[in-house]
């Protein structure tokens, strides 16, 4: 096994390829690290594949499509103890990799670039992701995960072959390094960021990104990830003031300290005992298919829940009621 495998997704990419292979194998070169390229390429028609073959690259062919299906299948196929992946675009620069394998043989496990501290060269990201779509979403992963990565969607990044199969990610599309953050913070790895720059990329058509989409896509990923913040202990929280309030005011108003508490009050927590009913069915659906989909871990205790929850036994519930 070598020590560093270069990976790059590919689809279509004739454009750049070429410079981004070169400057990979004069990082290799240059630095004495024992390393290969390899392209995973997810069913280019451009002659990507035979401009990679020439310049000594190997090509992985991936049949599945998307990003995240190209990252999976070249993670397995690579031979390297570490790995460090970029798009094939040339917006990253794999000539300046000195700083991920700096990190990674010092013990990291998950090295991303930041391009916001590494900064962004003007033209290369569109002003919606800089100023608010990856500021947002890193903002929400970081709120519900408490995750250390300031950049969540760099796609310039490092870690461990073997840890990364290890956390059996799932993804095929532009989610796929969402998941690989949030599921690396919830293993407890060693995360650490790398100052990177990000350059307008050498392509003359529109890229694959699909600024709304996406965004909604990692966005919609993101929160099925948090079923218990989002959904439990607001549940929870509802429940326990909605239904002691309600009970209390079932009966009558009430007054206290020259305040009365009436009909008003008792719709109020009426509707907070509702929300808050709902919010935990919400969380059993949630958790339910992230563990189906391999996203979410189960629990014993989780499981012996849902054989109790039954579709009779809610109907039951809700005659009493």
């Amino acid at each position: 096994m070598t020590e560093l495998t270069i990976l790059m997704p590919c689809l279509n990419e004739a454009e750049t390829l070429a410079t981004c292979i070169t400057k990979a194998r004069g990082f290799l070169d240059r630095s004495g690290v024992d390393g290969e390229i390899v392209i995973a390429d997810n069913g280019s028609t451009d002659g990507s594949q035979a401009i990679a073959t020439a310049l000594g690259a190997r090509v992985v062919p991936v049949s599945r499509r998307g990003y995240g299906a190209a990252l999976l299948a070249g993670t397995e196929a690579a031979k390297g103890r570490f790995i460090i992946v970029g798009d094939s675009d040339d917006s990253y620069d794999f000539s300046r990799l000195d700083g991920f394998v700096a990190e990674l043989r010092k013990g990291a496990d998950l090295v991303v670039g930041n391009r916001f501290k590494g900064g962004i060269v003007p033209g290369a990201m569109p002003k919606l992701h800089q100023y608010f779509g990856n500021p947002l979403l890193t903002f929400i992963t970081r709120a519900l995960f408490q995750t250390p990565i300031r950049d969540i969607h760099c796609g310039l990044r490092g870690y461990r072959r073997d840890k990364m199969i290890g956390l059996k990610l799932t993804t095929l599309k532009m989610e796929h390094l969402t998941e690989m953050a949030i599921k690396a913070t919830l293993a407890g790895w060693n995360i650490v960021e790398v100052p990177t720059t990000l350059s307008p990329d050498g392509r003359s058509r529109a890229p694959h990104l699909k600024s709304w989409s996406d965004g909604w896509l990692n966005l919609k990923f993101t929160l099925t990830l948090a079923p218990f913040m989002l959904f439990l202990w607001p549940g929870i929280a509802l429940l326990a003031f909605g239904l002691p309030a309600v009970a209390a005011l079932m009966f009558g108003p009430i007054t206290a300290g020259g305040v009365t508490f009436g009909i008003g009050t008792l719709i109020f927590a009426a509707t907070a005992a509702i929300t808050g009913f709902q919010l935990l069915w919400f969380h059993v659906l949630a958790r339910s298919f992230s563990v189906r989909f391999g996203v979410l871990p189960t629990s014993a205790r989780f499981e012996r829940l849902k054989q109790k929850l039954t579709v009779d036994g809610a109907c039951k519930a809700g005659a009493a009621l």
